[in-house]
């Protein structure tokens, strides 16, 4: 059963796990529970969209995702996972901006996100809040996104949560 629905999953990228430039809070549980969801929407015909940023060191100062380095590669249990998602590359937090999200979105029908990943405070929800995000319904799900710390990700979903909704993913396809 085909779906208006479409999984966006942002930045789970390698420098946010242990080795990585910027390991984050809980970031392997989040990791799990957003392989979970990913294996749902797959059951349900979902497209799923793996956002990936990449910054050009000769444009931009970072000390992480530096394009061809270790840390800027999607991490590769979520690849494994979903061999077919379409990847957007972006440069900046909101994985609209300059990109060819909004595209993908049409070409497949969507008027649902799910977004997750990471970070919640940053990338994930400046995606969901997005002057572009408006065009959708958005759902943040809490238990697939994470920050530097669990003081940052609960502080973020507090405040995302006055402008979205926000669920665990467990309720997602009851």
């Amino acid at each position: 059963m085909a779906s208006n629905k479409a999984l966006v999953i942002i930045d789970v990228q390698n420098d946010y796990f242990p080795g990585g430039a910027l390991p984050l809070w809980n970031v392997n549980a989040t990791l799990q529970n957003i392989l979970k969801v990913a294996e749902q929407a797959k059951q349900r015909q979902m497209p799923i969209i793996l956002v990936q940023h990449v910054v050009d060191p000769t444009k931009q100062v970072s000390d992480i995702f530096n394009q061809g380095s270790y840390g800027v590669a999607i991490h590769p249990t979520l690849l494994e996972a979903a061999p077919n998602a379409t990847v957007v590359t972006k440069t900046r937090a909101d994985a609209f901006w300059e990109t060819d999200l909004t595209e993908v979105l049409t070409r497949f029908g969507v008027s649902e996100l799910l977004l997750c990943g990471m970070q919640t405070q940053n990338c994930v929800g400046l995606t969901g809040i997005s002057e572009s995000a408006k065009a959708y319904k958005v759902t943040l799900l809490a238990d697939c996104m994470t920050a530097e710390t669990q003081h940052v990700h609960l502080f973020a979903l507090g405040g995302f949560g006055a402008l979205v909704p926000i669920v665990n993913s467990q309720l997602i396809f009851d």
